[in-house]
């Protein structure tokens, strides 16, 4: 994987073989990140990455100026490998070892931009469950969006706040907001 803009464009990343990781693509993070700076200034924005993994939408983030920037993972080698990246880029990655709903259930920080890219077998239900805690605990700040990453085999689009969807190739980006 590699960082696409920024500070820190096309650094190259390796993480560690034994993460049970699928980073999101360059072609598809490239896209994402598109239609991100025609909506906001990134290095204005509160960023929460869940699902984390290897970091990379963070370091995208971070490349791009983001400096309040949070990610959460369950697996404790993907913390530590996004902590020594971070370190080592000099970015401002707030990392939490945590169960994502767990920390949508607990923390009382709000986000202009929430993004989730859970394991892509994951049922309707438990994406659903990611849009309910983001809405119902009101982490959105305004004109904030929550975008999940997911397969082209799930539709999310039935939920009422489902804004509009972009595919590129296998992966979908869905935008929800208020």
């Amino acid at each position: 994987m590699r960082i696409i803009s920024g500070i820190h464009k096309s650094k190259r990343l390796h993480a560690p073989k034994n993460l049970p990781v699928r980073p999101t693509t360059d072609m598809a993070k490239e896209a994402l990140f598109n239609i991100l700076n025609n909506s906001y200034y990134l290095n204005e924005v509160v960023v929460l990455d869940l699902f984390s993994g290897t970091g990379n939408i963070s370091f995208e983030f971070g490349s791009r100026g983001t400096k309040n920037i949070t990610a959460v993972d369950a697996h404790y080698g993907c913390i530590k490998y996004i902590n020594l990246i971070s370190k080592e880029l000099d970015l401002n990655i707030n990392t939490f070892k945590s169960d994502a709903y767990k920390f949508l259930e607990n923390t009382n920080t709000t986000f202009d931009i929430i993004f989730a890219d859970p394991p892509y077998k994951f049922e309707d239900h438990l994406f659903e469950k990611i849009i309910d805690l983001v809405f119902d605990n009101n982490l959105l700040n305004e004109n904030g969006v929550l975008i999940i990453e997911h397969s082209k085999q799930t539709s999310l689009e039935n939920h009422s706040l489902f804004s509009y969807s972009k595919r590129y190739g296998g992966n979908m980006f869905s935008f929800f907001e208020i």
